[in-house]
């Protein structure tokens, strides 16, 4: 049996100044001191090693050789000087870095410390471990045929991605969503009690937070989309207005009244949750959709109501997969389909309901399509769209889009049009439409599900996704779970993967750990999974 884990605590930041060095000092060289100025006063060595040639150093995260780096990082320049000697240089020595803890946890939320110390994030991203006691959650079932069911869908609160409490709602196959604490703790205590509620009795697809945290959104195969206050659980707004099940749904940046869905109907209805009419034995307001774009996604100019034709089947419709609200773009609206990789905007000021039962109805004009279906290029025949998201920071004006052809397709806004490169893994692929997709709160990472049998999930660098030069379209693989990967969310520091194991894991960045596991794998395979 192995010995219960202990705290690993680290000594605090050095506090390392631009005076002469004292020997109570320089056991903290290791660990970033402030930047030193240029002074003929010699600093004090404190022990002998090695000497390293500074024009070969270079950030690792395990063992490797130092290169040539113009922007060095301070600690770098710390380590230089206490490891010269003054008669002799070894121009290549393999040496390993250790970074605390609590400096990683600045990267997701800082990318200017994080370009100072590494030219590439695609280390940090390697570095990713899950506690296998402490960061996995069970979606128990509320059935008593079996123990858990699988989570459909996730989402972190706008407040855990800005750096706050990190409240994680995932939505199940059953209609339960639970919400849980995923605050980094000790393996050995306790987790910190779920909130669950009942919203629907049929499978959730998708669940969004408002954006002042108080309230969830969820869309079901009851073809219903239920707001449920976060605090108390009590169901205030049912919105119907579909005619098949409901498969996604995004709220309105600029006002918290304001959200649209979209479901297998290929249908996309805009609500207002001030209209509605009030059922007073349930205390819930029944609405109606103030505008509804029909057949969003289908091969005609009118986005109007199908007629039925008497003797004859009507063609399955286009399923609305994903739909976006572009910062960039004010009244209008991104839409995605199962047909093929063409995105769609839509203008939402057209008003829609008609003054007379006689009178046309009108609906949203498209503003303009994607010119280019970038699933054609690599295949004879189009593939849908599973999941979409927007970057921000150093990625924002783009819209990545994970594709059935297991590669993540880069267009731009507001022109929609679609980017020669794309993100894909060997190990990438996916045979379904629950498949999630999402950019970290600083814009420079890109997570992703997928692998049916496999449970892995994927990590990408998508800071230069933007720029003109080929991107670096290697990912990172995180395994950890079984299954397929579907939802995936982040918070300012942690990422929730959702797998069909009835299982939600979190990683965080923690080099140290990470560097444990790869040297002895046997043993830290008991108590934590890591980046492949």
């Amino acid at each position: 049996m192995l010995p219960s884990p202990s705290s690993s605590p680290r000594a605090a930041l050095a506090p390392c100044t631009n005076t002469l060095r004292t020997p109570q000092t320089t056991k903290s060289a290791k660990y970033l001191p402030t930047p030193p100025i240029e002074s003929k006063t010699k600093r004090h060595r404190p022990v002998e090693h090695k000497s390293v040639n500074k024009s070969h150093k270079r950030l690792k995260l395990e063992e490797t050789e130092l290169s040539s780096d113009s922007e060095q990082s301070d600690y770098d320049e710390e380590e230089d000087v206490a490891m010269k000697e003054p008669e002799s240089r070894v121009p290549h020595v393999k040496v390993r870095k250790s970074i605390p803890h609590h400096l990683f946890s600045r990267f997701i939320t800082s990318p200017v410390m994080l370009m100072a110390l590494v030219a590439s994030s695609l280390p940090i991203l390697q570095s990713f471990v899950s506690s296998n006691k402490s960061d996995v959650f069970k979606c128990h079932s509320v059935g008593g045929d079996t123990y858990l069911t699988p989570p459909y869908a996730c989402s972190y609160s706008s407040d855990a991605k800005a750096g706050g409490k990190p409240l994680l709602a995932v939505a199940t196959e059953q209609g339960t969503v639970h919400i849980f604490d995923t605050t980094r703790r000790k393996d050995w205590d306790c987790e910190i009690p779920r909130t669950t509620y009942q919203p629907h009795f049929n499978g959730i697809f998708d669940i969004k937070w408002n954006l002042d945290g108080r309230s969830l959104a969820t869309c079901s195969g009851d073809q219903s989309t239920r707001i449920t206050s976060a605090e108390t659980g009590v169901i205030t707004n049912v919105l119907r207005g579909h005619t098949s099940t409901v498969k996604c749904l995004s709220w309105d940046p600029s006002n918290t009244s304001l959200l649209a869905t979209g479901g297998r109907d290929g249908a996309i209805c805009l609500w207002d949750l001030r209209v509605g009419e009030r059922v007073h034995d349930t205390e819930t307001t029944a609405s109606a959709p103030v505008m509804t774009i029909f057949g969003a996604h289908e091969n005609t100019t009118v986005k109007s109501k199908p007629k039925s034709r008497k003797g004859k089947q009507n063609p399955s419709p286009r399923t609305v997969t994903n739909l976006l609200y572009p910062g960039s773009e004010p009244f209008s609206i991104v839409s995605s389909g199962s047909f093929d990789g063409i995105l769609r905007c839509w203008d939402l000021r057209t008003p829609a309901t008609p003054k007379k039962k006689t009178a046309k109805l009108s609906v949203p004009t498209e503003l303009y399509s994607s010119l280019i279906d970038p699933t054609t290029r690599t295949s004879k025949r189009a593939r849908g769209i599973l999941s979409m998201t927007t970057g921000t920071g150093p990625s924002a004006g783009l819209i990545f889009a994970f594709s059935a052809d297991s590669r993540i397709h880069i267009y731009d806004l507001p022109s929609l049009n679609a980017h020669n490169a794309s993100y894909s893994h060997e190990n990438l692929q996916t045979s379904s439409f629950y498949v999630g997709l999402s950019v970290s709160p600083c814009g420079r990472w890109l997570a992703c599900g997928g692998s049916p049998n496999t449970g892995n999930s994927f990590l990408f660098d998508v800071e230069n996704a933007s720029g003109t030069s080929s991107i670096q379209s290697q990912g990172v693989e995180l395994k950890g779970q079984m299954g397929e990967v579907g939802s995936v969310d982040w918070a300012a520091e942690s990422l929730a993967t959702c797998a069909d194991d009835g299982t939600v894991r979190v990683w965080r960045p923690d080099l140290t750990t990470h560097i444990k596991c790869r040297e002895q794998p046997e043993e830290s395979s008991w108590d934590w999974s890591w980046s492949m």
